[in-house]
């Protein structure tokens, strides 16, 4: 691989940083979540065993906290590429036809993002009245967490589908020099 050839497979400076800071966030958010869901449930199997009565807002947290940790992540596993996703197209011969259905994936995934995000923006908006039972949260606020990471998946998507048009799509793990799988 010559040095411009290996200059074009990256992306600009300024949006690689960008990226690594948005995944930082993103993950740290995911891993607050994935941490307070793991204390909550472990508070709720120990109140079954005091003699006085539970907290129901640790059930509900538990939950919210299980829906944004969904959402908030789901931009990260599609710049990782580790999303859900069918790979036989990677067996089919010829790099430009990985590029093309790449491309259009990305471009699926980016306008069921801005659709989501279109949901997601009016439950924040109707919702504010909507208060959770045991906390007395706003409902509101479990949608707006969820819109970053709408967000954040149609950005990545966008990047993705311009990357893949310009560089190409990566060639499977399991093929050889020239793209073919390996038995």
């Amino acid at each position: 691989m010559t040095a411009d050839t290996l200059h074009a497979t990256r992306l600009p400076g300024w949006l690689t940083r960008t990226g690594r800071v948005l995944t930082a966030i993103e993950l740290s958010i995911g891993v607050a979540a994935l941490l307070m869901i793991f204390g909550l449930v472990l508070l709720q199997a120990t109140q079954r065993y005091l003699p006085f009565d539970g907290w129901p807002w640790t059930g509900e947290l538990a939950r919210f906290c299980l829906v944004w940790l969904t959402f908030v992540v789901a931009g990260v596993l599609v710049t990782t590429d580790s999303h859900i996703s069918i790979e036989m197209i990677d067996l089919v011969p010829g790099e430009m036809m990985r590029r093309v259905v790449r491309v259009i994936s990305c471009l699926v995934m980016a306008a069921i993002g801005l659709a989501l995000c279109a949901e997601a923006w009016e439950l924040w908006q109707t919702q504010d009245i909507l208060k959770s039972p045991a906390m007395r949260m706003p409902m509101s606020w479990l949608y707006l967490v969820s819109m970053v990471g709408f967000v954040s998946v149609v950005l990545r998507s966008l990047i993705a589908a311009v990357q893949y048009a310009v560089v190409g799509a990566p060639a499977p793990a399991y093929a050889d020099e020239e793209g073919l799988p390996t038995a």
